[in-house]
Order: structure tokens, then sequence, then C-alpha cells
């Protein structure tokens, strides 16, 4: 089993942003240590207790910091931005750190309605044309514009000798059919989603058509992950996500919060019931019932690869949370 890391660059409650930035490089070399396929980096936009607005900056702090591990974007909000741009951004990176690049696109704001107007002009019209947009950025990278189009000699240089792998990140039916359509690699965030995450991914595997002979489809379920050596470690630990969620929900809370902070909050009857909604979309556990559980996800949603974001309040809980589905996945 293929597995692989999802970093939202999470601020823990006593943490600044410098230090929970420096602890996603350092998540980064343990998952290259551990043995995972690749590392992401989610971008999001004035969000609290979110650090990482640019990934592409992340990505090249982390690229050098590492040696073998595959980095990318989880994901490059695409109606953000032109085509052109990111294609040149990722070609840089892919100039710098050989065959190791994924770019994740997605369609998501990111942030609050402010923030999109001050990103970006027309937000839902460029949402509206993310399937152009998508043609135009798979055209700059791999630099194949038919003859008549007016950028057949633009290049997004520096050229790479192996191109960014490019990936399409959704929760909808809707991304699943654009990624089949343009021969796409998909990444499903099953821990953002409430659809049904199996018929999505069958609708992507039945449609796909590939741009050339040897293109198959690839699928990377992401899945919300909390593992410790018991399973009351485990759901303790958990708490402080789980808490940090549902303060987000009501518009409150700027950090993860600790587990004491976490057991403190005040929770009514609707919370509770929350509560118990959040966890039937989360693995907590032990490293063996875990396992046991992403196997069985596997299966059900035909993955590929399984990428798992893990957000706890102490870092070291998170780095042990990857180490210990690792060792028991991988027979370390």
């Amino acid at each position: 089993m293929k597995l692989s890391i999802l970093d939202q660059a999470p601020i823990s409650s006593n943490q600044t942003a410098h230090e929970a930035l420096n602890e996603s490089m350092k998540l980064a070399q343990t998952g290259e240590k551990l043995g995972y396929t690749r590392y992401w980096i989610a971008e999001h936009h004035d969000l609290p207790g979110l650090a990482c607005p640019a990934p592409e900056v992340m990505l090249s702090y982390i690229g050098a910091n590492t040696s073998t591990i595959r980095i990318g974007s989880g994901a490059v909000l695409l109606p953000h931005y032109k085509p052109y741009k990111v294609a040149e951004v990722y070609n840089m990176l892919a100039t710098l750190f050989p065959g190791r690049i994924d770019i994740g696109i997605g369609r998501a704001p990111g942030g609050s309605a402010e923030a999109s107007n001050a990103l970006s002009d027309n937000f839902l019209q460029q949402v509206w044309n993310m399937p152009k947009s998508v043609t135009e950025l798979l055209h700059f990278l791999e630099n194949d514009f038919p003859s008549e189009h007016e950028y057949k000699n633009l290049k997004a240089s520096p050229v790479p000798p192996v191109p960014p792998a490019l990936w399409l990140l959704g929760t909808s039916k809707k991304s699943a059919l654009l990624a089949a359509e343009k021969g796409m690699s998909y990444a499903f965030g099953q821990f953002m989603s409430e659809n049904n995450g199996p018929e999505i991914i069958q609708k992507y595997l039945d449609t796909f058509q590939p741009r050339t002979h040897w293109q198959k489809p690839e699928v990377i379920l992401t899945v919300n992950v909390i593992c410790a050596e018991m399973d009351e470690e485990a759901e303790e630990i958990a708490l402080s996500s789980i808490i940090w969620s549902l303060q987000k929900s009501k518009g409150e809370g700027h950090g993860v919060p600790s587990i004491a902070q976490a057991k403190q909050y005040p929770l009514d009857d609707k919370d509770l019931q929350t509560i118990e909604k959040m966890k039937q979309n989360m693995i907590i556990g032990n490293p063996k019932k875990v396992i046991k559980k992403l196997y069985e996800l596997v299966s059900l949603f035909h993955a590929d690869e399984i990428m798992l974001v893990t957000i706890t309040h102490l870092p070291e809980d998170r780095v042990k949370s990857y180490q210990l589905i690792a060792e028991e996945a991988f027979h370390i």
C-alpha cells in the first residue's frame, strides 16, 4: 500500500506561524525517512490556525531539505491564478528538484469572499472557466499547444526534463468527471466530503479518457487519521483536532487547542452530535486498527494510494502517528 502525507500547516495554540512552518518541513523529512510516497501542502488564505497561503514557497524550502520524496501542492487553487504563471512556478520547482514535483489543483476559494476578491477578479467566473484553465495548464506543462493557438510559441520556462505531474483534487462527481475528461490523475478528499466517494471514484474510472496510449487512471484517497499506540491515547489526541474543527465552524479558535483546552471546551447536545458525525469520517486508533481500516478503504474506493492528513496539538504526536502507521504498513 502506497501512503502519502497531506499537510495543512496547522498552527497550534502555543505556536507561531514560523514554528508551524518549520514543523511542516520536519514532517516532510520524517515522511521521506519512513518511506511515504509524497508530501503535499495545502493552500489557504487568511484562515486562523493555518500557516500556508503559498505552497510554492514552502515547496522550495522543503525540496532543499529533502532528497527523494515527491513534493507538491494540495492544492493550487487554480481560479485565483493564470495557468501560465502556475506552469512557470512548478516548472521551475521541477527544474530545481527533478522528477519530484506534483501539482495538485483545486477550485475552492481557500478563504473568505474578501480574500477571493483580493486575490483575483471574478472568482466565480474563473470557477466556471475551470475546464478551459485546466486544458491550458496541461498544454503549458506538456509544451504541446496546437499550431494555430496563440500560445504555440510560448514556453513556461524553464522547461524541466521531467514535467510536474498534474493531479485534480475534488470531492464531487463534477471534479471526477473533469479529471476523467482531461485524462488526469484524481485525488478524492474523503476527509472533507459527505458525498458517496466510491460511486464518484467509480465514475472517474469508468469515464477516464487517456491523453496518451500508455496513460491509466490513478486515484489517491485522502483521509483524516490519528494513530497512537493505544486506542484510548489516539482518541484523546484526536480531541484537539475535533474541537478545533468545531470551533472553526462557529468562527472561534485561532489555533489547534491542547488536549486540556479541548477537554474544557463547553459542549451542548448539538455539539456532541456534530462531534460524533466528525468521528465517523476519521480513522482513530492503534496501528493495527488504522492499517486494517486503510486496506478496507483501498478496496472500497479502488484507490491506488492513501494520503493521510493528521492534525494534533503537539508536533511530536503528529510525527508519532505517521511513524506508527509506516512501521505497521511497511514492516519497518
